[in-house]
């Protein structure tokens, strides 16, 4: 399409992703060359676009939504940075400013350190990173702007102490950067001098830290010249020093009295402000979730948790490209009536051939529940994986990875051209930082109905994530089962609670990220007679935090071990927002067989196989999973990849933690040379490790009683749920499944009698 068509486009997001009946939420939409969409709320049933698949399947529902509304682009304010709001007390003739700086990417152009500067650049102060790379104090006065810079480019990823100073009665700047190492032919020591005209005037405009403050649109908060990097401790005097002075004063924190503003990013670490230690609290707000408890400037490698030597964790990482709140106005609201069924909806928004689904979930009446069964929807897995770009990012090193081409869909297309859009947990920042931080406050293109991954399977056909789940609800809606639907987020906030009103739990297909309250009240609830249904495989495997301020954003830490698209820096893997250890919960003594009797054995993206069953499926413990069932092969068919068992693969590890008395019913076979175990399975390189060869890299479906009168069964298996409704549901894989629930949904306690077989 040529550049300078129209491109007719309508996307957008909720302020909620669960509600109840009686409460409300607020759509957001942003029109690009569209006056105007309609929208309906519909309940999402299917959409399986495979051609064996049930199809695309909602069901539409009257409420006072449905009609049109006029269309209108919104912009999302990206880029993370704090911001200050002006107070008289800021305002100085003369100054300096001082910092620590960790450049990521020096040679992108004009990047904003510290700055009291209007929108126009004529009126103020901005310290900054110029386009050579250097550091430079510009001055704006109604006698013109002046910019005096050191003339020698930062070290990338150094750190280096870095500032400048005005003299307002000699009009003398002075410039200046020391990096803590250098190199023959490397020395990045600059020192710049200069001179500026007129009056420095700075009444009324917010201070700005790695960006220069922008338009405010509402409780939107834009910027100009976002930083990459780290910044520790910027300081601001009201008197011009040279560099040895400035630099003493960082080092000795000596009380000067020219001091207006010290701020201090190690105290408040898991809030969003950073505060002033200065004599006149200058506090600050941090917009877009930069990434906090970083190692700082003096870090010593001696302590790795940032909570025990906060003073050497006093860095944050901004980002150019960092988005925690698109802040879109409303469009229009619903407010879930009563008697709504509980299950998955969505805001359908169309406007000619262009459309946009805004999934959300509507749970049972706060308090109770309206079934006995509960799909507890993996939104914090979906989180993860919110607008991944790994086609996009290295499509060559994916193809190669998953042993086909990559299919970019429109969606795809979308996030290569709009990186305003964010990133998911797997992909990294444009200066290569992994990204930590994720947010459902902004259109989640992959987190639709009929949407395939591009990468996993041939051409990006195989359902992923939220479009591979829907196939359970059609099942459960299919078979006659009654059940609620709740998310990760329910869980996280209330626990146990939430799960106490139900006799039995199903997963999704790949519920991977955890936080602590999650694991605690699914352990916790199993305990008390729950009956867990795990669907999926590669569960319960990362450990994750929620912002203990802003609903919907998720913080990983990618510590030292499991399959990972990039790995947290020496020192950095304690999480900021509850200073827990990040990584695997296998490495936190948590390991998923412990609790659901197998976990992650190894992963491929190509084809899937299928189970075999074992001589354990005929024990009478596990009668009921096989009533009715004489196949002996299980699964040998689906939409994901041809069968049951494939793309992420669990078994069952009694030396990990898998319960004593788990029965193993069947293991997968078919899967191919493409499929390796992760890196936590990997003592030391060897031949004879990917699926065709390797004994341990299987799905294992596994059955075993709990002490409290529970029971759990598990598929180890992601593509387990695209099989449920092959052939019209008249399949093994939907028969096994079924026969389980029915028998979970019994209240008679399981006895657990009898010894293990194999």
């Amino acid at each position: 399409m040529s550049a300078d068509l129209p491109r007719k486009r309508i996307i957008g997001y909720a302020d909620k992703l669960s509600l109840a009946p009686g409460e409300t939420i607020a759509f957001k939409a942003s029109c690009e060359d569209i006056a105007q969409y309609r929208a309906d709320i519909v309940r999402l049933v299917c959409a399986d676009l495979h051609p064996q698949g049930r199809g695309w399947i909602e069901e539409e529902i009257a409420t006072p939504v449905s009609g049109s509304y006029p269309g209108r682009e919104q912009a999302i304010p990206v880029g993370s940075w704090a911001l200050v709001e002006s107070a008289l007390g800021l305002c100085s003739q003369s100054l300096t400013v001082a910092l620590q700086l960790w450049p990521t990417t020096p040679h992108k152009g004009e990047q904003a350190l510290l700055a009291r500067m209007d929108i126009a650049g004529s009126r103020g102060w901005m310290l900054l990173i110029d386009d050579a790379g250097a550091i430079a104090l510009r001055i704006a006065t109604a006698e013109g702007v002046t910019t005096v810079s050191t003339g020698v480019a930062v070290q990338e990823r150094v750190w280096s102490f870095v500032g400048a100073s005005f003299d307002a009665a000699s009009g003398a700047i002075r410039v200046w950067q020391r990096p803590q190492k250098t190199w023959p032919g490397h020395d990045a020591t600059g020192d710049g001098e200069g001179s500026a005209r007129g009056t420095l005037d700075t009444a009324g405009l917010s201070l700005g830290i790695a960006a220069r403050p922008g338009r405010v649109e509402g409780p939107r908060r834009f910027c100009l010249d976002p930083c990459n990097g780290k910044l520790e401790a910027p300081r601001l005097y009201g008197r011009a020093m040279e560099a040895g002075e400035a630099l003493a004063l960082q080092e000795t924190a000596a009380r000067e009295r020219s001091l207006i503003a010290a701020w201090d990013f190690a105290r408040d670490t898991m809030g969003e402000r950073v505060r002033d230690t200065g004599p006149s609290a200058h506090d600050g707000c941090l917009i877009n979730v930069p990434t906090r408890a970083m190692t700082g400037h003096n870090w010593d490698c001696s302590v790795m948790d940032w909570k025990a030597a906060p003073q050497q964790y006093g860095a944050i990482h901004f980002h150019d490209d960092d988005i925690a709140d698109s802040g879109w106005e409303t469009d229009f609201a619903l407010t879930v009536p009563q008697g709504l069924k509980s299950g998955i909806y969505a805001a359908r928004l169309v406007a000619g051939e262009q459309s946009d689904h805004i999934p959300f979930v509507v749970r049972a009446p706060r308090g109770t529940a309206t079934a006995d069964a509960l799909f507890l929807m993996p939104s914090a897995s979906y989180l993860a994986y919110a607008n991944e770009h790994g086609a996009i990012e290295s499509a060559g090193a994916m193809d190669a990875f998953s042993g086909h081409l990559s299919g970019l869909s429109a969606q795809d297309l979308l996030l290569g051209e709009r990186p305003d859009l964010g990133y998911s947990l797997y992909c990294h920042h444009g200066d290569g930082s992994g990204v930590a931080v994720s947010s459902r406050l902004r259109p989640v293109l992959n987190m639709r109905p009929g949407v395939t991954n591009a990468w996993v399977g041939p051409a990006g056909t195989f359902p992923w994530q939220f479009n591979a789940d829907l196939p359970l609800v059609d099942f459960l809606e299919h078979e006659g089962f009654a059940f609620d639907v709740a998310t990760d987020e329910d869980l996280h906030d209330e626990g146990l609670d939430l799960l106490s009103r139900y006799r039995v739990v199903l997963t999704g297909s790949h519920p991977e990220y955890y936080s602590k309250p999650m694991l605690d009240a699914l352990d916790g609830w199993l305990q008390r007679g729950g009956r867990l249904m795990y669907l999926g495989g590669n569960g319960f495997y990362w450990r994750v935090a929620f912002h203990p301020e802003i609903k919907g954003v998720m913080e990983l830490r990618r510590g030292e071990d499991g399959i990972r698209d990039w790995v947290s820096q020496g020192g950095e893997y304690y999480q900021a927002f509850d200073g827990a250890y990040g990584g695997m919960w296998e490495r936190q003594g948590r390991p998923i067989h412990a609790l659901a009797g197998v976990g992650m054995a190894g992963q491929g993206f190509d084809i899937s196989g299928f189970y075999r069953r074992t001589a354990a499926s005929r024990d009478p413990r596990a009668a009921f999973v096989f009533e009715g069932i004489e196949d002996e092969i299980i699964g040998d068919f689906g939409t994901v990849g041809g069968g049951a068992a494939g793309i992420e693969v669990d078994r069952c590890d009694f030396a990990k933690g898998s319960p004593p008395n788990t029965l193993v019913l069947a293991s997968s076979e078919g899967l191919s040379d493409l499929y390796y175990p992760g890196p936590e399975e990997i003592d030391n390189a060897r031949p004879f490790m990917d699926g065709s060869q390797n004994p341990n890299l299987r799905a294992d479906m596994t059955f075993h009683e709990t002490a409290g009168g529970g029971a759990v069964f598990s598929t180890g298996s992601i593509a387990w749920i695209g099989s449920l409704s092959w052939n019209g549901f008249d399949n093994n894989v939907a028969g096994v499944t079924a026969n389980v629930l029915r028998r979970f949904l019994d209240p008679e306690p399981f006895q657990g009698i009898g010894k293990t077989t194999t």
